[in-house]
């Protein structure tokens, strides 16, 4: 790791998958329905496979149909960074995590109305799934409330 604590691109490439690393780093998309994700209904969070910081609930968490993993909204909005993307001709929104920089996915104002309007479109290989049992154990015991309903 650098001194700044963050690792450097060779220690990540070293960590991460092939495809993690092309995702997150590079702003890769993985193909539509072969994600790990897209089809994953167990409780818990999605945190930022670099970093670790919390992103998605699977409370949030619904069947779009397109493919990717999909979310009406993030755990904390200061967690992530939306930036205009032009590479496909035409005005997309990047969701970018904060921290670690990790390019996530999209956003698009085409998901459930009655939940905000927004399907946050992510790729699997920037998430790292940690079940609502290990939540506590792995440091993310303040979001269980999101369980309390």
């Amino acid at each position: 790791m650098t001194e700044n604590n963050k690792e450097t691109q060779a220690e990540l490439k070293e960590r991460l998958t092939d495809e993690e690393y092309a995702v997150t780093q590079n702003a890769a998309t993985e193909r539509p329905f072969s994600g790990k994700y897209d089809d994953w209904w167990d409780d818990g969070i999605f945190v930022d496979v670099v970093d670790g910081t919390p992103l998605f609930s699977s409370t949030d968490k619904y069947d779009a149909g397109c493919g990717w993993p999909s979310f009406t909204r993030p755990i904390d909005d200061h967690n992530l960074v939306e930036e205009a993307d032009y590479k496909l001709l035409r005005e997309r929104t990047e969701v970018r995590s904060k921290n670690a920089d990790s390019h996530l996915g999209h956003v698009f104002d085409d998901g459930p109305t009655d939940q905000g309007g927004l399907r946050y479109c992510i790729n699997s290989a920037a998430l790292r799934f940690v079940p609502k049992a290990d939540m506590e154990a792995e440091g993310y015991g303040k979001y269980l409330q999101l369980f309390d309903n």
